[in-house]
């Protein structure tokens, strides 16, 4: 694909793209902006290197992609003043990190967010990659029989799965019923929208069954052919699609500081 103000480096043949040409702690043209749509449709995450934005900056860039979207599970790791901006940090200290295992960001939420911007400004000298999957690729890849099998089903996404029974002053965690198959409203791909961070059951089977299915769809899933994966260095920024991508951030670099921001951009209803 083209485009008329930025550079694209595709990662892998299956997604991810490295872009250059652009300078994210200043404002964006419309002719940048709509590039940078093009570019997440075409890769469905996108990179950026040498960008220490600030938060104004890092919700600026987020807003040009629909606006922001706050999930109310977030409200412990909320920067102070900046609600929209949620802390990623992990450290010698950690008994835990953010997105360990395969997941969409928020399927818990009733609009999960359209995508998700991460910048970290401090990473380790080695480790802490962050891999993402295809999941166009992941439904095209199924048989026929099996596509019309989960077309018409749903499943339950419940946040008290991805954040391991967390809760925070009483708060009541999401949960939210979704296709197992969705259709992206930009591009009218189907794409598998279950994922092990924070699906539970498939409705209107029986709980074996269920498993089953959704036990070979997780692994389905994380196919080599459908992957690609980020190196982060400091001030590095990705951008990903959560209606058509997955992702699994490696913690393969304890006791060392992997730290930075997230902000999530609006959604919409699975349809």
């Amino acid at each position: 694909m083209q485009y008329s103000t930025i550079e694209v480096t595709p990662l892998t043949p299956a997604m991810g793209g490295v872009v250059a040409g652009l300078d994210l702690t200043q404002p964006l043209s419309d002719a940048q902006v709509e590039d940078l749509h093009r570019a997440l449709e075409d890769r469905l995450v996108i990179f950026f290197r040498e960008q220490p934005i600030d938060h104004a900056a890092h919700k600026r860039f987020a807003n040009y992609f629909g606006g922001i979207h706050v999930a109310a599970s977030t409200k412990p790791w909320q920067v102070p003043g900046h609600p929209e901006v949620t802390i990623i940090h992990a450290d010698g200290a950690s008994k835990f990190v953010a997105g360990e295992d395969w997941h969409s960001d928020m399927s818990c939420d009733a609009e999960p967010p359209l995508g998700s911007v991460l910048y970290l400004h401090t990473v380790p000298p080695v480790g802490g990659d962050t891999a993402f999957s295809n999941m166009y690729a992941a439904y095209d890849a199924l048989s026929e029989r099996m596509k019309a099998h989960l077309e018409g089903l749903t499943a339950v996404h419940d946040a008290l799965v991805g954040f391991g029974g967390i809760t925070h002053d009483g708060m009541k965690l999401p949960h939210s019923s979704h296709p197992v198959i969705r259709t992206h409203p930009a591009t009218g791909r189907k794409a598998i929208y279950v994922n092990k961070g924070f699906t539970t059951h498939i409705e209107g089977l029986p709980r074996a069954e269920s498993d089953a299915l959704l036990g070979y769809l997780f692994d389905h899933v994380k196919h080599p052919l459908f992957q690609c994966r980020f190196s982060w260095a400091p001030h590095s920024i990705a951008f990903w699609d959560n209606r058509c991508a997955q992702h699994s951030a490696i913690w393969d670099y304890f006791p060392q500081v992997r730290s930075g921001y997230r902000v999530q951009i609006r959604g919409d209803l699975p349809r």
